[in-house]
């Protein structure tokens, strides 16, 4: 069995020196004034926010914090892949596999670790290529290779049977985890899932309201909310000379999808998960420099041919949650898995993990007890 070795986060000191004194010394770009966020980050938002992570952010906090969750790393397929395995005092526990959305991490499942606990024996995984599971060392890392990785990560833990919970690009690796895996996983559990019509017009026969309503925000998203895809799918590595180079570009970047992303109940990014955890999550991108490999995860997608293929159907349980801004219609999902549990919830947006930590570990924990 390949070596699994312990890791704790420790981040020298002259990178958080090196992190305050590029803050400080930002160079900022005027705006043409009262646009709001219709062009993008406010300038006068984002130096606030910048000014905080610079002053009054305790990185050390922060780092104590995720270094609570046992953490380990492992290399498979040619790659190192981080990992907190937090397990269950039920021996009997159902092993449970959590994949974040990008820009996420594994840290936004701080605030359900002690709920799911409960019920799971956690891995709380770094996507390949976020996080201490980067930079990407090969090109290659479609969504089927990624979800090749997981499972046999699982395999290392000696789970022979276990659960998958995925969020947004998590979610499609989730789902493909049970397609590749049907005889160990018992089932799929998926939030900010995007799942896109076949082409054909029967498919918009009979639509609910509800639904009509999230085809309009996918059409919103694809028309107005996609230019982070189209230039990360492209060009990753010249994006990433900016968000390598500057962390108040790396802010931006990660900032806006929160803003776009999140429960609109909330005014700005930080009333949705609050704001230690939203600059962890930024700060987990700065110190590991991955927000160009973290990228190219688009580019692959976006290249792999088998990725927009049809394919068959997996015969794993799916459990969907769907927060206010999802957009997800379930017969479009049904078509890539049986769907055996489907939630409308009240409240919370895509990192429904952090905005809405009860809703979701309740959600999660009633699909597998099913």
């Amino acid at each position: 069995m390949a070596e699994i070795r312990p890791f704790r986060i420790d981040v020298p000191q002259g990178e958080l020196d090196d992190l305050r004194d590029r803050l400080r010394r930002t160079r900022w770009t005027p705006e043409i004034p009262g646009q709001g966020w219709s062009r993008g980050v406010p300038v006068d938002y984002l130096r606030g926010l910048a000014t905080h992570w610079a002053e009054e952010f305790d990185w050390r906090a922060a780092e104590a914090r995720l270094n609570e969750l046992p953490q380990f790393l492992t290399e498979v397929d040619g790659q190192t892949l981080h990992f907190a395995h937090v397990r269950s005092a039920d021996p009997a526990a159902v092993p449970l596999l959590i994949s974040h959305d990008w820009p996420g991490s594994f840290a936004l499942y701080l605030p359900v670790v002690e709920a799911l606990r409960e019920h799971f024996h956690l891995v709380l995984v770094s996507n390949p290529g976020v996080g201490f599971s980067g930079p990407l060392t090969a090109p290659g890392w479609s969504t089927a290779r990624s979800a090749a990785a997981l499972t046999e990560l699982m395999a290392r833990l000696g789970f022979e049977r276990y659960g998958v919970q995925g969020t947004g690009g998590g979610a499609w690796i989730a789902v493909e985890m049970g397609r590749q895996a049907p005889d160990r996983v018992i089932g799929v559990h998926v939030n900010g899932h995007i799942t896109f019509p076949s082409g054909d017009p029967a498919e918009f026969e009979g639509l609910t309201d509800a639904e009509q309503e999230r085809l309009r925000r996918l059409q919103e998203f694809r028309d107005d909310r996609m230019g982070f895809a189209a230039i990360q799918s492209t060009r990753p590595q010249t994006l990433a000379f900016g968000l390598h180079d500057s962390p108040v570009g790396q802010l931006a970047w990660i900032v806006e999808k929160f803003q776009e992303w999140t429960d609109p109940a909330s005014a700005l990014p930080e009333d949705a998960v609050g704001l230690d955890l939203l600059l962890t999550n930024v700060s987990l991108y700065w110190f590991t420099g991955t927000a160009g490999s973290s990228a190219t995860t688009y580019w692959e997608s976006a290249h792999d041919p088998s990725a927009w293929a049809p394919k068959e159907k997996s015969t794993v349980p799916l459990g969907v949650a769907l927060g206010v801004t999802d957009i997800t219609v379930r017969r479009f999902a049904e078509r890539e898995a049986p769907v055996t549990h489907w939630t409308e919830l009240p409240a919370g947006g895509n990192f429904l993990s952090a905005e809405q930590p009860k809703l979701f570990s309740d959600d999660v924990t009633a699909f597998f007890r099913s």
